[in-house]
């Protein structure tokens, strides 16, 4: 084992990434989520990232570097960026075969590069376009395809559900963030954007 989380017990273990193999591993039967089903991920995940884009649009440029949160080493800049960053990512593993990786979705812009909310939400139009592309070229919408990840093959509607509710958590931190600044966020996701999504109750977990 050389990557987190896990569920040990003992001598055995199971990957965190999937709470039904969790949940099997535990002794339960299943965890009680239904997940969406494709047709309405779309669509929460393409309002979620056009949430990003607006609210990145409204940081100021002078406090982009300044950290999320005083408690981890993740910058305004790094986290706006991930949030696309997790959709092209998956792009990677859906459309190109590219196994998903702990640190796939976290690959970090260039030193000099997106160093606006502008030039960030511009960014998302083409990770947008791309989600797009992908969705209107899918031939079987089921999702069950396997694809390669680094806690083993994985139907495709696990990856895309959670880069879904993983995009907006993160949203949903960054409005979180134009608040304290004393900035009215531009629409930011309502609780019927993040209904049917496995999110963490609470904004920081």
């Amino acid at each position: 084992m050389r990557n987190v989380p896990v569920v040990a017990r003992g001598e055995q273990f199971v990957f965190g990434q999937n709470l039904e193999d969790v949940a099997e591993f535990v002794g339960l039967q299943g965890t009680g989520h239904t997940p969406l089903p494709p047709e309405q991920l779309i669509h929460k995940w393409l309002t979620t990232l056009r949430a990003a884009q607006r609210l990145m649009r409204q940081m100021p440029t002078e406090r982009i570097n300044e950290l999320v949160i005083d408690n981890r080493p993740r910058s305004i800049r790094l986290m706006g960026h991930h949030v696309f960053r997790i959709g092209e990512a998956y792009l990677e593993t859906a459309v190109d075969g590219v196994e998903y990786a702990t640190q796939l979705a976290n690959t970090p812009p260039a030193d000099g590069t997106f160093t606006t909310g502008e030039e960030i939400a511009c960014y998302g139009d083409d990770v947008i376009a791309g989600i797009e592309k992908w969705w209107n070229g899918l031939a079987d919408k089921s999702c069950q395809q396997k694809v390669k990840t680094f806690f083993g093959p994985q139907a495709l509607h696990m990856l895309y559900e959670r880069s879904t509710w993983h995009s907006a958590q993160h949203t949903r931190q960054l409005a979180a963030v134009l608040e304290r600044f004393g900035i009215k966020p531009d629409h930011p996701l309502t609780p019927e954007d993040l209904a049917g999504l496995p999110l963490p109750e609470r904004l920081w977990e």
